[in-house]
């Protein structure tokens, strides 16, 4: 046996006398549970996690040791530790790699020993990955695959003679096969198909700890590179050669520690090998390290931590992997320099100071510098001395520094280059520049929004939308989003649209409307940067109303003339339109691109375009209503008589329809459905007409539902729906006194589409709709599709807002709760038990909860004006949802259902 330290928790002479009276399979079992027990209890107590992984690596040598020597073993056969465990780094459910080491190929006196030795560990339950090799074979399989390969560098021996190890080593060695330019290629390969697997970030919403870039394994690519380089046991060898210095070296060390203690803890809580940060381990490793709820709740400050720890893990890396490209791959290629001006050269397409006093002499080449590269998208990078000195004399940047004239003009110049904006605000933030410019944008570093709606860190978000600013003029997002791409590439100043998306959420995490708080600091930057006085004000007021927009598209009647009408005068004119409408396409595409689909793209075109009417119009001129249905209706009995329905056959199926339905449907839907209602084969049933529904393209398909003396069919319709998996985006609900319904329903289908020429696909709802409506009772109201196990997370409380509106005369409902399968249908019956008439709905989905509006009113179409009959509705909403909602395990308070106002 390997010499090996003593463990003051393991009693070897009381083992070791144990396994002579007792069963070996017991006794080891025994040990090991007790061993784990005083692991976890040392962990939970606080212990350091590097002495727990390596007191657990040291104490399963010695297991296997006694293990080993239950069977006899001649000088020809090792026992060898390899990978992590190789490294001497074991978590409580990682595998423990062991290769058993052969001399030579005849394995036949062996061959009981090893069976009966991997099987008595598999029945004390390790978890073992084993391998049986002998040299000449492991050679052949490292040659082959370079992770086998990377695991025998990292080998140690456990049992047997040293010798054979090193004899393996010898022939694995980077002088035998992978040498070192080989090696440090294929690895970086494997990082960078690794990265693509996790979206390129650091800053997943449930990230691996282990393979997510910044994580573990980014820390162990630094290590195996330069120590097949260098040839040296360990990276602190490497500080006097001038590879990793002494700071470096410790801030790695610091950072491998707190992704210890996350991974230490997700095996701890999972009982398993867990890798990925989940929303529940998340809030529970943040109550188990000592975060508490404040301005932010415990699990974002945890989450922020870890996100900053990730990022300085990956700047380290790339900064040791450049340093490697350049020592190793491109040692022997020769040398390209190009002077670009006194401070600043490139060298192989990487740019670099002349000299490592460049910075310190002249503290405005740390903005100089991306601003170069910004202006010469051939540049592909920065040199490795170069970052190293940027992060040397980036404490520079002071008050004086942001106040100096020369460094607010760098600035501002960044945000007019042609090249990639955003990548070049991306390095600022890795390398520390852009939070030490942007006190305000460092606080917001690595934070996040603990929901499934905000799927990145704030800082992540906020270069994501500049970014989607920035792609506003190419060709395919032109094709995408046309309307944006013909109003981006007409701006005056396109870089005040830039600045505005680096400050809308950049008051966020503070307490108070982030908004306010943005705007506040948007107008100091803009004073500080000499922006003119309309410019800052332009500024201001986007960064104060940017989510102005986007609730007025999704929560609002956008097809009522009022609305558009104070939404034009809240706009003012076409220059704050226009700049409005680009930060919010940006913005909601940057906060969770899977959430933008058609409908919402066409709810922003349509408000964007009747916003710009009205405003061409002049706002002293607004729409009269009557005038407007007025129109409509002429509009549609004309379209009628030109298909053979004369005035009177249709104002007879008109009859008592509100004028609500003229005001918010186009003349030619409603004159398509009026012929669907004339040419129904059995005057009694429902009539149901489905079609796609858009100006240019199809953004929702619409199903319109007329029906006669059964008033509201709104729970069967959503409960049919719900079934058909289909989600309703809005619906306009219309029914007459002589209980006549005409409803209007937008739908997607489970990939946010429009159900386009799939025919079939809608003589399934016709059929499924028609049945339900003229069969309520048989409609199965009960969920039939699952509620997805990451909405499982979320248990959060049902909120519900009220207020009457005096201008439409209806009482608008407003729910928040979490997204489940079949909610729109409960509350529908919820609605038809207190005797409530639905007249629209507007539908949001955030993430893993619904925002959802209701425009209602009595049965005598009355806004609701008790204030105990609102409470109680408002009650039953909150008790029920919530009711519906107890199958997760975990729960973040919400608030008390608002008191009738």
């Amino acid at each position: 046996m390997v010499e090996l330290q003593p463990l003051l928790f393991f009693d070897e002479q009381r083992f070791a006398q144990k396994l002579k009276e007792d069963k070996p399979l017991t006794v080891f079992k025994d040990a090991l549970a007790a061993a784990n027990t005083q692991f976890d209890s040392r962990f939970v107590e606080g212990e350091l996690v590097d002495t727990l992984i390596h007191e657990r690596s040291a104490f399963i040598d010695r297991i296997l040791g006694y293990a080993w020597n239950q069977f006899s073993w001649d000088k020809n056969i090792a026992l060898i530790a390899v990978g992590g465990y190789g490294r001497r780094e074991l978590h409580p459910h990682s595998d423990i790699d062991l290769l058993i080491l052969l001399k030579r190929g005849n394995t036949k006196n062996y061959q009981q020993n090893i069976e009966h030795f991997l099987t008595f560990l598999w029945d004390i339950q390790l978890k073992i990955g084993q391998s049986v090799r002998t040299v000449k074979q492991c050679v052949q399989e490292a040659k082959a695959d370079i992770t086998v390969a990377t695991n025998l560098m990292e080998s140690r021996t456990l049992m047997g003679d040293p010798a054979l190890r090193q004899l393996m080593a010898s022939k694995t060695g980077p002088n035998k096969i992978w040498p070192s330019p080989q090696f440090f290629r294929a690895k970086w390969d494997e990082q960078i198909a690794r990265h693509r697997k996790h979206g390129y970030t650091e800053y997943n919403l449930e990230p691996n700890v282990k393979e997510a870039p910044g994580g573990l394994r980014d820390i162990q690519m630094i290590n195996w590179v330069a120590l097949r380089h260098f040839g040296v046991d360990s990276l602190a060898e490497l500080v006097d050669r001038e590879f990793i210095s002494e700071d470096e070296l410790n801030f790695l060390y610091r950072g491998q520690s707190f992704l210890w203690k996350v991974r230490y803890g997700l095996h701890y809580l999972a009982r398993r090998q867990e890798e990925r940060l989940t929303f529940d381990h998340q809030r529970r490793l943040a109550e188990m390290f000592g975060y508490r709820d404040n301005q932010k709740l415990a699990v974002e400050q945890f989450m922020q931590r870890y996100y900053r720890v990730v990022l300085g893990m990956r700047e380290l890396n790339d900064v040791l992997l450049q340093y490697l490209d350049e020592v190793i791959l491109r040692q022997d290629k020769a040398r390209k320099v190009r002077a670009i001006n006194p401070r600043f050269q490139v060298r192989d397409d990487h740019i670099e100071t002349v000299d490592d006093t460049v910075f310190e002499h002249h503290p405005s080449a740390l903005l100089e510098i991306f601003v170069l590269l910004g202006e010469d998208p051939s540049i592909q990078g920065i040199r490795a001395a170069t970052i190293r000195d940027m992060q040397r004399w980036r404490h520079l940047i002071d008050d004086e520094f942001r106040a100096n004239p020369e460094n607010c003009a760098l600035f501002l110049r960044l945000f007019s280059c042609p090249g990639k904006l955003g990548q070049q605000l991306q390095r600022m933030t890795r390398y520390g520049i852009l939070g030490r410019y942007l006190p305000e944008f460092g606080r917001i570093v690595g934070q996040t929004q603990h929901d499934l709606f905000h799927i990145y860190p704030v800082d992540v978000h906020t270069l994501q939308v500049i970014r989607n600013l920035r792609r506003m003029d190419r060709p395919e997002v032109a094709a995408r989003l046309p309307l944006a791409s013909h109003i981006y590439k007409n701006l005056p100043k396109p870089e005040l649209l830039f600045i505005a998306g680096l400050y809308h959420d950049i008051g966020k995490g503070r307490g108070g409307d982030h908004s306010l708080l943005g705007a506040m600091d948007v107008v100091a930057f803009g004073e500080a940067h000499g922006l003119p006085a309309q410019e800052i004000r332009l500024l201001k007021w986007l960064v104060e109303k940017h989510l102005l927009m986007s609730a007025v598209s999704q929560r609002e009647d956008i097809s009522d003339p009022d609305v558009i009408q104070h939404f034009a005068t809240l706009v003012g004119d076409q220059i704050h339109l226009d700049y409005l409408y680009l930060l919010t396409i940006a913005d909601i595409n940057g906060t969770n691109p899977n959430l933008w689909n058609s409908w919402r793209d066409s709810l922003m075109r349509t408000l964007y375009l009747e916003t710009k009417q009205a405003l061409q119009r002049g706002l002293e001129n607004p729409i009269n209503r009557s005038e407007w249905v007025a129109t409509t209706i002429n509009e549609a009995l004309q379209i009628l008589k030109d298909q053979g329905i004369s005035e009177d056959q249709a104002r007879a199926i008109w009859t008592d329809v509100d004028q609500e339905f003229f005001l918010r449907e186009r003349a030619g839907v409603i004159a398509r459905c009026t012929l669907a209602i004339h040419h129904r084969k059995v005057g009694s049933d429902p009539v149901v007409f489905v079609e796609d529904a858009g100006m240019e393209t199809a953004s929702a398909t619409r199903i319109f539902i007329y029906t006669q003396g059964q008033g509201n069919v709104f729970p069967v319709t959503a409960a049919a729906l719900d079934q058909l998996n289909l989600n309703i985006q809005d619906a306009r609900l219309n029914t007459s006194s002589n209980g006549h319904t005409f409803d209007m329903f937008y739908v997607l289908n489970e990939q946010g589409q429009p159900l386009g020429n799939d025919e079939h696909r809608v003589r399934d709802i016709v059929k499924t709709l028609t049945a339900a409506i003229k069969e309520p009772s048989s409609t199965i109201f009960n969920v039939q599709r699952r509620t997805p196990l990451v909405l499982k997370q979320f248990n959060l409380k049902t909120r519900t807002y009220l207020h009457n509106d005096t201008g439409s005369n209806l009482t608008t409902l407003e729910v928040i709760t979490p997204d489940r399968p079949g909610l729109l249908a409960h509350l529908g019956r919820i609605f038809l038990r207190f005797g409530i008439r639905l007249h629209q709905a507007r539908i949001a989905t955030l993430g893993e909860r619904v925002e959802d509006v209701f425009y209602i009113t009595d049965l005598d179409y009355q806004p609701l004006s008790d204030p105990t009959f609102c409470q109680q509705l408002q009650n039953a909403i909150c008790m029920e949802l919530d009711e519906r909602n107890q199958e997760s395990s975990t729960s973040i308070p919400g608030k008390e259902p608002v008191p009738w106002q």
